[in-house]
């Protein structure tokens, strides 16, 4: 049976989405109502079959980092980990359970700047994902060029944001460097020096360039 679809959360929550494989773990967290702007983002994390979840430590800085800056954030589990079901599936189911979170977060907040993320693995899934959906604002951190096929990642037509490691050494940054060079319209480009794939030692810095490089595309404060 089908989990019901729950209404977009009042105060910081886990749910359970109904995906295409079953149920999807989602955590919806909300900015200080103050801070408040009419935009959500939703963020996808590294590879399931190498511990990737929605608890990586990079995706839950991405998160605070746009939560700072007013947005509401979604993260989920894809299939296969924590509390999601079915099973992984390269790419393409997950790339399905993006985009069933992204239609309960569109059905639940129409009116709100769509924002879409991810990190590794996830950047790759976002990539795949956007194409079918009006995002506002992507932001990429550490896309595995090189080690997935990108040819089917379209860039989308909006502002966009890249975070790439100098001393990544899970991608090769050259290869990200290289596949953005050769896009008809580049988008930002942040090189992290002295920094890994994991950004270890190097939190503060990522929370700096993401919300730099993305604070000139906020969508407009929530109305009091």
């Amino acid at each position: 049976m089908s989990a019901p679809t729950p209404d977009f959360p009042t105060s910081d929550t886990t749910l359970l989405l109904p995906g295409p494989a079953g149920v999807l773990e989602t955590v919806v967290e909300l900015p200080e109502a103050a801070d408040a702007r009419a935009g959500v983002a939703v963020i996808c994390h590294p590879h399931p079959l190498q511990s990737g979840t929605m608890h990586n430590k990079v995706v839950t800085m991405l998160a605070r980092s746009l939560r700072e800056l007013g947005l509401a954030t979604v993260r989920f589990n894809f299939r296969g980990v924590g509390e999601s079901t079915g099973e992984y599936d390269e790419g393409r189911g997950e790339t399905l359970d993006l985009l069933a979170v992204a239609e309960w977060v569109r059905s639940q907040r129409p009116d709100d700047a769509f924002w879409l993320g991810g990190f590794s693995f996830g950047s790759y899934v976002a990539l795949l994902g956007a194409r079918h959906l009006p995002v506002k604002q992507m932001i990429t951190v550490a896309p595995p060029v090189g080690r997935w096929d990108f040819s089917a990642a379209i860039a989308p037509p909006c502002p966009w944001l890249v975070i790439q490691g100098e001393d990544d050494d899970i991608v090769d940054p050259q290869a990200v460097y290289d596949w953005i060079e050769a896009m008809p319209e580049n988008p930002t480009l942040v090189r992290m020096p002295e920094t890994g794939h994991f950004f270890h030692r190097r939190m503060m810095d990522l929370r700096g360039a993401i919300k730099n490089g993305v604070r000139g595309n906020l969508p407009p404060p929530v109305a009091a």
